[in-house]
């Protein structure tokens, strides 16, 4: 469906230069744009080639003479640009519907505009809200509760009793809710035995978790990825850990048990993080980097790195020192 430049600048609050009656029906890279895209430019010096492009619209920062091309000006036009492919370049649900294939218990409860796909099963009192779609292969336990608009993508295994809020994407191949890793040795013999793990896994709004992650329930309480946190593939959340708001985490770090990360907190890559580590609100964790038991973090914007992680001033410094004394021996 195509959407007039105007209602895009409208929706993203963007000031409209230009032909506001353009129909615009996808987004598109500049150098792959055609008649109809959207396109946006971060950095000023690539306007040019925006303009030039055959994209019908840009969506830049600053004003620039664009001829014919219809400009929108916003003072972030990345993020613009994502709202506006919402708009144009949304998914879409196909039509509702179990199929044949699906297993689902009659004490199960599905809202409207549900789409169960191939070789899915639902347990034994789940509830599904309306307009979410449970992808090929994908498992929810008894009792799962998941909230409105969520995409399970295929694969995906959720465990008794976890609950998701409204519009989570869990992407294909993720486990939620599995045990944690708890045991208790006995002296006497050297084996372990295992720690009860029994308590819950919460989810809360407009999470995304990548692909292959884990995220364990509580041992014996609760395990909490609050709203807005993104979780990219290849992430590993132990028992009894909290995550605030709008923390971003990327590919491969691992969360030991009862850690705790605070809201809007930068997570690297590979990042590795023992048990009971705070991390306190705004903090930025460079790729790579370790937190030792216990640890707290703290420094709002500091970004810290290496092993153990300290602020990166401090770290380079250490690295210069190590560098002069290696010249000199």
């Amino acid at each position: 469906m195509a959407h007039s430049a105007r209602e895009i600048a409208d929706l993203v609050g963007a000031q409209l230069v230009g032909d506001g009656s353009v129909q615009l029906r996808g987004i598109a890279s500049i150098g792959s744009a055609a008649a109809g895209d959207l396109v946006f430019v971060e950095d000023d010096h690539n306007l040019p080639a925006a303009i030039a492009c055959r994209a019908s619209a840009v969506i830049a920062r600053k004003y620039a003479n664009a001829n014919s091309k219809c400009l929108l000006i916003h003072p972030h036009p990345k993020l613009a640009f994502a709202r506006a492919a919402q708009k144009l370049y949304g998914s879409k649900l196909p039509k509702p519907g179990i199929h044949p294939s699906a297993i689902v218990h009659p004490s199960a409860t599905l809202g409207d505009g549900v789409v169960v796909d191939e070789l899915v099963v639902i347990r034994e009192g789940a509830q599904i809200a309306s307009n979410c779609r449970i992808g090929a292969g994908s498992m929810i336990g008894e009792n799962v509760g998941i909230g409105e608009a969520c995409e399970i993508y295929p694969n995906v295994t959720i465990y008794p009793g976890v609950q998701l809020g409204n519009r989570v994407i869990i992407h294909s191949g993720a486990v939620l809710g599995s045990d944690g890793f708890g045991y208790v040795r006995d002296e006497k013999t050297g084996r372990y035995e295992k720690f009860p793990q029994i308590g819950r896994l919460q989810i809360e709004d407009d999470v995304e978790i990548g692909a292959n992650s884990t995220i364990d329930r509580g041992a014996l309480d609760l395990t909490r990825i609050a709203r807005g946190t993104k979780i990219d593939n290849l992430v590993h959340v132990g028992h009894n850990v909290r995550i605030g708001e709008d923390v971003v985490i990327a590919a491969q770090t691992g969360f030991s048990g009862s850690a705790v990360v605070e809201d809007a907190v930068v997570i690297g890559g590979q990042v590795g993080i023992a048990d009971h580590v705070k991390i306190e609100a705004g903090a930025i964790l460079g790729a790579q980097s370790g937190i030792p038991t216990k640890k707290i973090i703290r420094g709002k914007g500091v970004v810290f790195w290496g092993t153990p992680a300290r602020p990166i001033r401090e770290y380079l410094k250490e690295l210069a020192v190590l560098a002069r004394l290696a010249r000199k021996s």
